[in-house]
């Protein structure tokens, strides 16, 4: 018996652990990651070739952010999610909102940028067209607040509490349409709070936990308006296998409480490396200060001596 053309066995056994984590899943999200390691390692690879340095960091972070999009998407929780509301929720908080934070901490767009080739005066190559996007009006506008925080709000609100999801859940197009539609609003949102690659947008860091703290409430109102649901909101999850042992009401107080912890996890993260670029920002200030004074051999504290002498004189 197949869920609403997805083309995947109903019949499933009660969740367990295990069970959710048995290889399977989407083979175009296993693809896609599989794709993103191989061309990101070759970036790295380019450039340690050539003598430049990567900060092992950032490779980890992005390596560990493809493989939180491979625990959700490319294991047996993707089937799970197609008829437990509380397994969807846990793929969507993954892929929209902890795993853009770790793909971002790999700076994929300075990566790219480092190791892609000059196509050569007046001829236009990838990267030349990659800079040439992320100065078009296009990015300026998706990746203004006033565009990010409006459509990370409505990727909840406006697609569960509508018909809109109950049908992208008929097929499985639909359901790869919706968890790209997660991830890309994911990078859109937090891409200009993190602040590591390049950009049109660069607030300062002040402004970038304002524009955290702007977005993550609506996700603890979102989980808490499906745990205090007296009867199930989303058709899709209306009648659960029998198989499972669940019920559809509880099923939903599940997925609301998940959404409503998970957004703290986020913030928490972002929060700690914004904390770290502002101290590294704060140093790296303080040595070219430190630099500088050693190259003019402290002359602008010298002249600031002699003004305030010249004052004193002219009191006298």
């Amino acid at each position: 018996m197949d869920h609403s053309g997805h083309g995947m066995t109903m019949d499933l056994p009660p969740f367990t652990l295990g069970r959710g984590m048995e290889f399977g899943g989407d083979p175009f999200f296993l693809v896609g990651c599989l794709l993103a390691l191989v061309l990101y390692g070759w970036a790295v690879a380019r450039l340690r070739r050539r003598g430049d340095a990567w900060p092992v960091g950032r490779t980890v972070a992005w390596v560990i952010g493809i493989l939180t999009v491979a625990l959700v998407m490319c294991t047996q929780l993707n089937d799970y999610g197609m008829v437990m509301f509380s397994v969807h929720m846990v793929q969507h908080m993954v892929i929209s909102m902890l795993s853009p934070i770790l793909l971002l901490l790999g700076a994929p767009v300075t990566l790219a940028l480092r190791a892609l080739p000059a196509a050569g005066r007046g001829r236009k190559g990838p990267r030349e067209l990659l800079v040439a996007l992320l100065h078009s009006r296009y990015v300026r506008i998706i990746s203004h607040p006033a565009f990010t925080i409006p459509l990370f709000i409505a990727s909840l609100y406006a697609l569960y509490f509508s018909p809109i999801f109950d049908f992208l859940m008929e097929s499985r197009v639909g359901h790869i349409a919706m968890m790209v539609h997660f991830l890309a609003v994911g990078l859109a949102f937090f891409w200009p709070i993190m602040g590591v690659d390049p950009g049109p947008h660069r607030p300062g860091y002040v402004m970038r936990m304002l524009e955290l703290f702007a977005g993550m409430p609506f996700h603890a109102f979102f989980g808490i308006a499906l745990m205090m649901g007296t009867e199930p909101m989303v058709d899709t999850y209306l009648h659960p296998p029998a198989s499972l042992g669940i019920d559809a009401l509880s099923d939903q107080m599940a997925a609301g409480g998940i959404a409503w912890a998970f957004s703290e996890i986020p913030s928490v993260v972002v929060l700690i490396a914004l904390v770290y670029q502002w101290y590294r920002s704060e140093e790296r200030q303080s040595q070219r200060a430190d630099r500088a004074a050693d190259r003019n051999g402290d002359q602008d504290l010298a002249d600031y001596n002699a003004y305030l002498a010249s004052l004193n004189a002219r009191g006298r």
